[in-house]
Parts: C-alpha cells; structure tokens; sequence
C-alpha cells in the first residue's frame, strides 16, 4: 500500500514540476478563453506605446470594447484621443502556441485600422457579402469568397445561411461570426465621430 501510495506522489510532483514553465512576456497569455475585458486591459498598453506614442506630457484617451467572436480569436475595440487627433478600430487576434515543453498558451497580438481604414475594412466585408450573397447560399459551406485587405487575409463562407469571416493575419487564424461582426460594426459606426 505504501508503495503505492509512494508511486502516486512521485507520479503526481513529476507532472506538477514539468508543467511548470518560465512564461517569456513576448505576447504569451495562459487564460483559455479572452473576454472584451482582457482585450480592453492589455490593447491600452498597445495603443498608447504604438498607436498614439509613448509622451511625457498627460494624454486623454479612451479605448471602448465593441464585441467579442464566440471563440475568443478575435476582439473590436475602437479608440479615440482627441489631443492626437487620431480614432479607430483595434482588432484582437487570439491564438494557441505550445512551447518546447508542449505546454498550450495562447498569444495574442494587436492590429490597428485607423478611422477611415476601419470603416473601409467594415464596409468591404460586408459588401462582399451583398454582393456575393446569392453565391455563397447556393451552396452552404462549400461557396466561398476571399479578398486581401492590407495585410490580412479574408475568406468568408455560409453555413445555415449564416456567414462567417475568418481572417488571416500574422500568423494568426481568427473566426468572426456574423453576429459578433454586425454588432462590432454597428457599435463603432455609432460611436465613431
């Protein structure tokens, strides 16, 4: 009995001890899922380092979560700074990394669309879809359209009569279902001056 009651506590400390790995702060989150308010709390360092400039003057500036896609891959965020003069939509990517121990993270990382590329960027996908409507209900998951925007990659298909986006960006393979898409795009397009 003893042995083992011994066997099980070697067995038990070894996978405690070699789960546990040093995280490099390089973009590496270990939450499994990722809310607006994660995304809110870590583009605000993103935004004033790379978007607005890192200053020592005091900079007002707002950053407001529109919607999360279900599966936690992607994440809107608009922003404004009226002292920059400079507005926009922040894109989230999520994604999971293993690491050479084969532990899952997920990293994430950060795209700005300044106002008037934010708006084309809404405005492209969701003509793409209008005008491709009939195409892609034709037939369900098998019709697909895709387009190049900046640097990202767009494919978008139907399923139920449901379209879904999924972009391509850095690595990164981010699904944005309709309703997430509709509401991002009608929340900024509200609170965007």
């Amino acid at each position: 009995m003893k042995i083992r009651q011994f066997l099980l506590i070697i067995f038990l400390l070894t996978n405690f001890l070699y789960s546990q790995v040093k995280v490099n702060s390089n973009n590496i989150w270990t939450a499994k899922e990722f809310s607006k308010e994660i995304s809110l709390f870590k583009s605000k360092e993103f935004l004033f380092k790379s978007v607005l400039g890192s200053t020592a003057q005091v900079v007002p500036f707002e950053v407001i979560p529109l919607a999360a896609a279900s599966s936690g891959e992607l994440t809107t965020l608009l922003y404004k700074c009226d002292a920059k003069q400079k507005e926009g939509l922040i894109l989230g990517f999520y994604g999971d990394y293993w690491n050479e121990s084969g532990v899952l993270y997920q990293g994430y990382s950060f795209k700005n669309l300044e106002k008037d590329k934010a708006i084309e960027f809404l405005n492209k996908i969701e003509t793409s879809i209008d005008t491709n409507n009939k195409f892609l209900k034709e037939s369900s998951d098998n019709n697909n359209i895709f387009f190049k925007y900046d640097d990202m990659d767009v494919l978008i298909w139907t399923n139920a009569g449901v379209y879904t986006i999924r972009i391509f960006w850095q690595g990164f393979d981010s699904t944005w279902e309709k309703t997430a898409f509709e509401r991002s795009k009608r929340r900024f397009e509200k609170k965007i001056k």
